[in-house]
């Protein structure tokens, strides 16, 4: 029998070391006390405290959610953080992006919405171009996506390519985010795999979760990600970002990322904004 040929993404791909990118690896890193010693550092540190709230996305993405809410979560934003600024964005549901711009008064903060068939991504790929381009109509700044998984796990990764690829394309100069759903994903390999394929294909910034499966954001995976952000880095000249949300409700679990993205990406991706935290809130802020 004829041995399938290598697709193109796949030839791509192969020139990455997603094979380093391991769970052996990631516990070294994790439990190794270079990172639990700047771990709790940061969490002394007020300009990192002041650090993880503006890089804070702040999310409702609820069944429920209606214009009150994200009015209220307007107003939240519009009255700012004290000592330490703003957050990065607002992130909501496609229907209500119109709302939160007649809402929001502070130019800098930015508008998300979830777009291309969230949280699934089990839809036609005209809907999720159309819907994209309806959100940024009504005015989004950026457009968080979600990786076909299922495609994925299946090998057809030309046409999870083809998706991210289009969507850039629609996006245009905003800002396009690529959710993983690394939990659905396993193996550390595999998420390199996946992130890889996004930043490939255009992605401003990788993102760990939807918040709506079984787990969101963890360590390990968000260790995984910012090691494969760094190698197209290093290959490619490219800055992508990274995002991590789900499950992030202490600063104690927003201060783990901003160390790990701090560690690995350096200082320079939190300053220039390439650091997000997807959050409905923090205890305390």
């Amino acid at each position: 029998m004829k041995e399938k040929s290598m697709s193109n993404i796949e030839e791509v791909l192969s020139i990455y070391d997603c094979a380093s990118v391991n769970e052996k690896a990631a516990q070294a890193f994790l439990e190794g006390e270079r990172f639990k010693r700047r771990y709790e550092e940061n969490l002394r540190n007020e300009e990192k405290i002041g650090e993880c709230v503006r890089s804070l996305d702040m999310t409702t993405l609820h069944a429920s959610d209606g214009e009150s809410d994200v009015e209220r979560l307007s107003r939240r934003v519009n009255a700012g953080y004290g000592k330490y600024g703003n957050v990065a964005a607002v992130c909501v549901y496609p229907s209500l992006v119109r709302k939160v711009r007649e809402c929001l008064k502070v130019p800098e903060v930015k508008i998300a919405a979830v777009s291309g068939g969230f949280p699934h991504a089990q839809t036609f790929m005209e809907v999720k171009i159309a819907e994209a381009g309806l959100c940024i109509a009504d005015g989004a700044d950026e457009i968080d996506m979600v990786l076909s998984v299922g495609k994925f796990l299946e090998g057809n990764l030309e046409e999870c390519a083809d998706e991210i690829t289009e969507m850039k394309g629609c996006v245009g100069d905003k800002v396009l985010k690529v959710i993983l759903e690394t939990c659905l994903l396993g193996r550390l390999e595999l998420i390199s795999e996946a992130s890889l394929l996004a930043m490939v294909c255009g992605a401003d910034f990788i993102k760990t979760s939807t918040g709506k499966e079984k787990t969101g954001a963890t360590p390990e995976g968000a260790w995984a990600m910012c090691k494969s952000i760094r190698q197209f880095f290093e290959r490619e000249g490219v800055k992508v970002g990274f995002k991590a949300a789900g499950g992030i409700r202490k600063i104690e679990d927003a201060m783990r990322y901003l160390t790990i993205a701090e560690m690995i990406l350096g200082k320079e991706w939190i300053e220039e904004g390439k650091f997000r935290i997807g959050t409905s809130g923090l205890e305390g802020f």
